[in-house]
């Protein structure tokens, strides 16, 4: 039996999350690319401890252009992941629940969480 003014049908491209919706979703999805990480982490630094060879081969390819979207990538996960997850525990602890510092935390781990990735990109090269 299906009840009145439920919808049928939800469009998920029309749903709008609030940004605290948003920081949570971008913490899922940057917890996955770094587990995601792993292997290639692994076989870098295996192929970087080989021999001589393998480690040229190693620090030619992550200094290539071709690696750079790759490592943004990663450092955005792992700079965003942590600001989110340091504003999980504060949250956890009844720190910055109310809606008005929830918002502006949220704000600050998404524009933190970039600027964090652009230092460390920025360092690596």
């Amino acid at each position: 039996m299906r009840r009145e003014g439920r919808p049928v049908f939800l469009n998920v491209l029309q749903i709008r999350l609030p940004i605290p919706g948003i920081v949570s979703f971008g913490h899922r999805i940057s917890g996955v690319l770094l587990f995601l990480a792993i292997p290639l982490s692994i076989y870098l630094l295996d192929r970087s401890l080989h021999d001589p060879q393998g480690f040229s081969d190693v620090k030619a390819l992550t200094g290539s252009i071709l690696f750079l979207p790759v490592l943004l990538a990663l450092l955005w996960s792992l700079s965003h992941h942590l600001l989110a997850g340091i504003r999980f525990l504060f949250i956890d602890i009844d720190l910055g629940v109310d809606k008005p510092t929830a918002r502006k935390t949220a704000w600050g781990v998404l524009g933190g969480g970039v600027v964090l990735a652009l230092i460390l990109l920025g360092v690596w090269l």
